[in-house]
């Protein structure tokens, strides 16, 4: 067989309790694929579905299969129900996103009669912090996508390291683009403010995100005239504690929810700002280099794979003072300013595409072709 130029007829996906980057990007590949005129379906929790979409997307199936982001009792229903529902003849591939769809899926095809589908796993997450049970879970389900799939692949350096600790096969790089942007947003009002400077940030209001550190540094920088206004795009569950804790350290913040006009909104700000405390291939790094805006990030996970050197001011995660430090030198230095814009559009120049991470998949489906068990 020449792997080259071997294509799947049949692509499953299996996804979990899925949201943000994850879902977009098993969207975006589900889409690609199906308009190639591949046989794709999609199998998870009726909540993905609603958070993919995926059930109005021309050829593409969706199938719910329930389980949960931790571990229940219920699992091995799950495990079963995934097994009937990926039966030899329903994929040449199965492609699982996040760790513990790769699990389920992993075990779920243990010991299939005749040739099974080949398994691909993208892990899109970082190990929880410290140890105890979180910790624990987490390398358990490392262990077994790591013994059981064919290809795992892995959204930046760190976790493809790990990876290979734990025994995979055949690790690989995953590409996760950000949606290929309308060539016709323009610059939206919301976050503009009178020539007031706008320090921008997205994301899910989360523990990961570090959007506490952010409004930690930005109570360092109060003493500018004008005091800059922060913008913190994004829902989750910190949303309540992060607009009071605003408020307690007089940081002037706005918190606008969940936007879908990101790009329009990078256009209006003067310094977008990543304090994560760690990432894969974020989505919205990405829209921001495109949108030429200069970048203050932190040097974790994939985060530096995509900014190069030049294309950001990056700080150690969880570090207020250093952060805060960094924005300060972006809005007080026009040259600096200048490099970083002129630095993130060709860092953007360089970005892969929807179509390039379609090839990517199916590039890794081709080399795992013929080797499944």
């Amino acid at each position: 067989m020449n792997r080259g130029s071997w294509k799947p007829g049949r692509v499953a996906f299996v996804v979990g309790t899925t949201a943000g980057g994850t879902g977009a990007h098993v969207r975006m590949l589900a889409m690609g694929m199906a308009r190639r005129g591949m046989t794709v379906s999609v199998l998870g929790p009726t909540s993905a579905a609603d958070v993919l979409g995926i059930e109005s997307v021309s050829g593409v199936v969706f199938t719910p299969v329930e389980f949960s982001d931790r571990p229940r009792p219920g699992d091995l229903a799950a495990i079963l129900r995934l097994r009937r529902a990926l039966r030899p003849a329903s994929a040449d591939v199965v492609h699982a996103h996040g760790l513990r769809a790769g699990a389920l899926t992993v075990l779920a095809l243990a010991g299939t009669r005749g040739r099974r589908p080949a398994i691909v796993v993208t892990v899109h997450n970082a190990p929880p912090d410290g140890g105890g049970v979180a910790a624990w879970i987490y390398r358990g389900l490392e262990q077994v996508v790591a013994r059981g799939a064919d290809l795992v692949l892995c959204v930046s350096p760190d976790l493809e390291r790990r990876t290979q600790a734990a025994g995979a096969r055949r690790v690989g790089r995953a590409v996760v683009p950000a949606p290929d942007a309308p060539a016709d947003q323009l610059p939206a009002s919301a976050v503009s403010a009178d020539g007031v400077p706008v320090v921008f940030a997205a994301g899910r209001l989360a523990p990961q995100k570090g959007f506490g550190v952010l409004l930690d540094a930005a109570a360092r920088w109060r003493d500018l005239e004008p005091q800059p206004r922060l913008v913190i795009a994004g829902d989750g569950p910190l949303a309540a504690e992060l607009q009071a804790r605003a408020a307690s350290l007089g940081v002037r913040a706005e918190f606008p929810g969940r936007r879908d006009d990101v790009p329009a909104l990078l256009a209006s700000a003067v310094v977008f700002v990543l304090p994560s405390l760690w990432e894969g291939q974020p989505l919205v790094l990405q829209e921001a280099l495109r949108a030429g805006v200069p970048v203050v990030a932190t040097h974790t996970g994939g985060i530096p794979s995509l900014t190069g050197d030049d294309g950001a001011v990056l700080v150690p995660p969880g570090d207020a003072a250093r952060l805060a430090e960094a924005v300060r030198a972006v809005l007080r230095d026009p040259a600096l300013a200048g490099r970083l814009r002129a630095a993130a559009r060709q860092r953007a120049a360089a970005l892969p595409s929807e179509d390039d991470a379609v090839a990517a998949a199916l590039a890794s489906y081709a080399e795992v072709a013929g080797h499944s068990a």
